[in-house]
């Protein structure tokens, strides 16, 4: 089913017209041109799907059209409808802006920032205020009204939301009501239709029980969303549900491989991963078959008369903020997987999961499946992200990883020069972020006096293993959702716990306490640059931009011209194009220039988000020459 679209239909980003994709989890349609910009942003911002060359469940694209024609646009342009705002010169993008960059800045600002979303008053307990807009949002869902959910949903209440004194989440709600759209935008946001209420019971029992026969049926569909997703992409048919088939496990075509070794190694490796780590694997690897049929729609659906720049192409999957650096490395080594590979993966995925579900203690009925078989969008739900390892790499290791056993290694990608970072930072970050730095300043100090010990002491090994390096601050802060993630700066409050201060100097990197002291430079440098910002004088923006690119060149003046680890060559150009973006940035802020942007908190938050990359560049250097010269 695809949509019909009307004449007065326009893009909800630049209002062009005869918009031909939708942002589903945003209810909005959008252009080519402002469609190209969310696929760059990745699925846990923008869920892109084309109107008429995309198959569509009949309900969830009935979701779509309502929130668009009731104006759900204006949830994420809510300020921008201020007339205030107009007399500021803070405008949307038009049809005639360029792609690049007025149209990415506007929509990265709207989606990714939720710099123009309507604010709450600020309260004391971020908590109870989530937790007030979730029990709003459990009382809405029994209506039809679309749009307040969505609203509650973008100021931070929770979909999965269990209340305590009804004993139900809203989507048993939705669905004791009959409400069906409500039960595809609850969905999306993350709601699990396999959760049971205080009575034991799930929202496929109470549609079926008050005669909801079609959203019964759809929530089935929710439930085995994953794993039908992937035997579609392979074999273009789903499971009967209706009649008890819940999997389709297709045949290679061409099987030999999958006899030999190595594919043998690999398939007893993804049987062996946790049910929590296998449910990871299953999603990235949906993101990824998400990522290759929304490419293969979007090349076919393009004026080839225009030229299809890099600018417009997703390479591999966007780096989320919320999933660590392992993870994150991972999920964009999947796309260097040809065909015959990723097929192999994903029909082991498909086996795996029956074995799994069918297997399971939990199971009480057909319908009640495994956690790996929850609907794909609990990936964007409020389940705490693995914060071992806060460092969100913007490219993909050259390290293997176990999942990557079975590609071919003839074929590597290069590493890209990307400017990709680690997610908004906002004002209201500052304060906290300036405690992680001066608790990270701390440690720094506190290695750099250990290393002095040792070099006085002059012996080739010393007990300060046992250095008191577990007093870590809280490194949380929430985020707009309400979530919880790491903040990500020279370390996550400290060095990491492997900087054990045995400084032997290695023949190709500097020692450790050389790139240390560079590393308490730059820091300090970005501390003054956050009070400057605090304060709101942007007049010393420039200076400290220029102290921090000083520091920087003199650290990357350390290294070797061609270093021989890939790692540190990453590290090294995030480190630099970070310390030159920063500085362009900076000077946008210098009032009295027409040309430049007038909105400075924008600015702001661009330059915040530079000083993170430079930060955490800085800490991967570190980290680097530290287990190097330890070696």
């Amino acid at each position: 089913m695809s949509k019909r679209l009307r004449s007065s239909d326009v893009c909800a980003d630049c209002s062009g017209p005869d918009p031909s994709w939708a942002s589903v989890n945003r209810g909005t349609f959008i252009c080519d041109e402002c469609c190209s910009v969310h696929r760059s942003l990745g699925r846990h911002i923008s869920q892109v799907r084309h109107l008429k060359h995309t198959p569509w469940p009949p309900t969830l694209l009935q979701m779509v059209e309502t929130l668009y024609n009731n104006g759900a646009n204006s949830i994420w342009e809510h300020s921008l409808l201020d007339p205030a705002s107009i007399m500021s010169g803070r405008r949307k993008a038009n049809p005639q802006d360029k792609v690049h960059p007025n149209k990415a800045e506007f929509i990265r600002a709207k989606y990714q920032m939720l710099a123009f979303v309507h604010r709450l008053p600020c309260r004391d307990d971020d908590s109870v205020t989530a937790k007030d807009l979730s029990k709003q949002l459990h009382s809405s869902v029994r209506t039809g009204n679309l749009e307040t959910c969505l609203r509650l949903l973008s100021l931070g209440a929770q979909a999965n939301f269990f209340h305590p004194e009804k004993g139900s989440t809203p989507l048993h709600v939705a669905s004791k009501a009959g409400q069906i759209l409500q039960a595809e935008l609850l969905a999306v946001y993350g709601a699990d239709p396999g959760t049971q209420d205080s009575s034991g019971k799930t929202p496929v029992d109470y549609a079926r029980q008050g005669g909801h026969h079609e959203l019964a049926e759809r929530l089935v569909e929710i439930q085995y969303e994953l794993t039908d997703r992937l035997a579609f992409y392979l074999c273009g048919r789903k499971p009967d549900h209706k009649n008890g088939q819940h999997f389709i496990i297709p045949q290679m075509a061409d099987s030999s491989l999958d006899v030999s070794e190595l594919a043998k190694a690999a398939k007893k490796k993804l049987q062996s991963l946790s049910n929590h780590l296998f449910e990871e694997l299953a999603m990235d690897v949906y993101d990824e078959v998400d990522r290759r049929e929304t490419d293969a729609v979007w090349l076919a659906t393009q004026n080839h008369s225009t030229l299809v720049t890099e600018t417009t192409v997703v390479p591999f999957l966007p780096v989320n903020p919320e999933y660590s650096s392992t993870r994150n490395q991972g999920r964009q080594k999947l796309a260097r997987f040809n065909a015959h590979e990723f097929a192999t993966l994903v029909i082991d995925i498909l086996s795996d999961a029956k074995r799994r579900q069918q297997g399971s203690p939990l199971s009480r009925s057909k319908d009640n499946v495994e956690l790996i078989l929850r609907t794909v969008s609990n990936q964007h739900s409020t389940e705490s992200q693995d914060n071992d390892q806060p460092d969100y790499d913007s490219v993909a290791s050259d390290e293997d990883t176990d999942v990557e056993t079975r590609a071919s290694k003839a074929s590597r990608q290069k590493s890209l020069d990307s400017d990709l970072s680690d997610g908004p930072v906002t004002v209201q970050d500052f304060m906290e972020v300036r405690s992680a730095l001066v608790a990270s300043e701390a440690k720094i100090q506190q290695l750099m006096k250990a290393s002095r010990l040792e070099k006085q002491n002059s012996t080739p090994e010393s007990d300060y293993d046992n250095t008191p390096y577990d007093t870590e601050p809280d490194d949380t802060v929430p985020n707009r959702k309400g979530r919880q993630r790491s903040v990500v700066w020279p370390g996550d409050g400290s060095l990491p716990d492997t900087a054990e201060p045995h400084l032997v100097p290695s023949p190709t990197l500097p020692s450790t306490e050389d790139v240390i002291r560079k590393t308490e430079q730059i820091t300090k440098n970005i501390q003054e640059l956050l009070r400057a910002a605090q304060e709101n004088t942007h007049d010393s923006y420039i200076p400290c931009s220029e102290r921090i690119h000083v520091a920087v060149t003199e650290m990357a003046a350390l290294f070797p011209k061609k270093p021989k680890s890939d790692t540190v060559r990453t590290s090294l150009r995030l480190l630099t194009s970070s310390a030159y973006r920063l500085q362009s940035e900076c000077r946008k802020a210098l009032p009295g220039d027409a040309s430049l942007p007038t909105d400075v908190q924008l600015v702001t938050q661009q330059v915040i988000q530079c000083a993170y990359d430079i930060a955490k560049a800085a800490k991967q250097l570190v980290t680097i020459t530290t287990k190097e010269n330890n070696n």
